[in-house]
């Protein structure tokens, strides 16, 4: 395990050419692109942890992911995120293929297992909805179709100027076409048939809005990349910053954790530099921030002269929803308690909307969604890191407005009051647990909650919001929101720049590279 430093005024550079603010996997992609590129590079990231939504957190001998569970197509050494990953790595990183069943969508009545590679995913749903058979081959081909728009899209949040203006329209067309459909609109298209619509959309929690709230093209973007199979990375999702960390420290950079920045430094309305929560200023040609879009130009331009003229587009997006998540640890093995590695998705109806609608009006209302990932059984060197242990992740949506009594206490004194709510909330996540997987009943050596504002206290968004602002048809007709902003060398970067998942989390790091640079750097991907 590499130990990252932690900030100190006396071991800064006179000057970086680059400063990027967060470590999370567009930062670090930003960073390492850069560094091998010659730019000198410093990384700020205000937790005691590297990686953002790719660390983990151990307790005793156990350790857990807190966001990342699985990554499509890095199996194909030919793909972009593949390709993208070796270069920012080295080819350290290493990936274990997870089994061909790597979803279960569990409804009271039936379960239905998403099968790679993609044709044995149509001749399985298919065996589920016999009389289908078109409705699935036309998803499949219309999956495809519409994930081919987003690189246009996504070339598009690098324009500014004359350019944007001659080339916006004609790069987003196709885009905005499936966009600004729902997932249940998009899917309405090809079948009538509630379940089959119920089931294709099972994975609605990977980017936290169900079918008839969300874009239909983070549907396409979510089911085509696990369609050819499933991959974790082997030693955790931490090997993913351990890995790309080198790649910036060996080429003269600097990566410091506990370094909370106060806001960009301006001069003549341009960015050089950053001013620390402690008044420290640090001099760059560039910044970089990959903290979301409400924290770079609500927070980090607060001395922008034109600071106010952001408010009105920032009221136009809304944070996605908030999560809870019960981390739990076993004294057996995966293989010896007999777990998989497929992920489980558990929902107690095929109406996800007004599950969702039902809990939040009342969370003690049945979960409208339990995820269950199971890290110890993906993973082939767990029992060599953490011995004869098994952890599971249980991951439940949540309105942060039910956490807010909580929020100006301290993080691990809250007080009795939040011990009990969690322990409460536990209780029912267990029993979700021991319904679906009923061999671990009574084997639980260890567990632990994180709520809403644990997410706010580690990751720093204002509503502990998972998946930075939400996924519908109107996010992604926010022209605003792209690498360059009206500030002259302040970079954005991350999910909010193009959408949520690991290979859109890359994508954005190369864009943003690419701009400051000034250099396609897709063509040497």
């Amino acid at each position: 395990m590499i130990r990252f430093k932690k900030y100190s005024s006396k071991k800064i550079k006179d000057s970086y050419d680059v400063i990027i603010i967060g470590s999370g996997i567009s930062g670090l992609c930003s960073g390492a692109l850069l560094a091998q590129q010659g730019k000198k590079v410093l990384i700020l990231e205000k937790h005691f942890k590297i990686g953002g939504f790719t660390h983990t957190f151990s307790r005793q001998n156990y350790e857990w992911d807190v966001g990342l569970h699985y990554v499509g197509s890095v199996h194909r050494t030919k793909s972009f995120a593949r390709r993208l990953f070796d270069k920012i790595s080295n080819k350290n990183l290493k990936w274990k293929k997870m089994s061909d069943n790597y979803d279960r969508i569990i409804f009271p009545d039936q379960s239905y297992d998403f099968i790679a590679p993609k044709e044995q995913f149509m001749k399985t749903m298919c065996s589920y909805f016999p009389n289908e058979n078109e409705a699935i081959i036309k998803y499949v081909d219309l999956v495809s179709r519409v994930n081919k728009t987003m690189f246009k899209y996504f070339a598009s949040k690098s324009l500014s100027g004359m350019t944007e203006l001659l080339l916006y329209k004609y790069l987003t067309k196709s885009f905005f076409k499936y966009s600004d459909l729902t997932t249940h609109e998009g899917l309405s298209k090809i079948t009538s048939n509630k379940k089959l619509i119920a089931v294709l959309s099972g994975q609605w929690g990977d980017f936290g809005l169900p079918p008839k709230q969300s874009s239909f093209l983070m549907h396409c973007a979510i089911a085509g990349h696990y369609f050819d199979g499933a991959n974790y990375p082997i030693g955790g999702s931490r090997s993913i910053s351990e890995s790309i960390a080198p790649q910036i420290l060996n080429n003269g950079g600097d990566i410091f954790m506990m370094a909370p920045v106060d806001k960009v430094l301006i001069k003549n309305d341009k960015c050089c530099g950053i001013v620390m929560e402690n008044g420290d200023q640090i001099k760059s040609k560039s910044v970089i921030s990959s903290t979301g879009v409400n924290n770079s130009l609500k927070y980090l331009l607060k001395d922008y002269k034109h600071h106010s003229d952001y408010s009105s587009n920032l009221r136009k997006i809304k944070p996605s929803s908030g999560h809870a998540c019960l981390y739990v640890g076993f004294e057996q093995t995966a293989q010896e308690l007999n777990i998989k590695d497929t992920n489980l998705w558990i929902y107690p109806s095929y109406d996800h909307d007004l599950n969702t609608s039902n809990y939040l009006r009342d969370e003690s209302s049945e979960f409208p969604l339990v995820y269950i990932s199971f890290a110890s059984a993906k993973d082939p060197t767990w029992e060599d890191n953490h011995g004869n242990t098994a952890t599971l992740e249980a991951i439940v949506p949540t309105n942060f407005n039910n956490y807010t009594k909580w929020q100006d206490k301290p993080w691990k004194n809250r007080g009795s009051d939040y011990i009990q709510f969690k322990q409460e909330f536990s209780n029912r996540i267990f029993e979700k647990i021991y319904k679906h997987v009923p061999q671990l009943k009574d084997k639980i050596s260890f567990s632990e909650l994180s709520t809403p504002l644990s997410t706010k206290s580690m990751s720093f968004y204002d509503n502990g919001e998972l998946y930075g602002i939400d996924h519908t048809p109107q996010r992604f007709r926010q022209k605003w929101i792209k690498v360059k902003t009206p500030l002259r060398y302040f970079y954005m970067t991350g999910q909010d720049i193009t959408t949520v998942g690991i290979p859109s989390a890359l994508a954005s790091g190369a864009l943003t590279a690419s701009v400051v640079l000034k250099k396609n750097l897709f063509k040497t991907i």
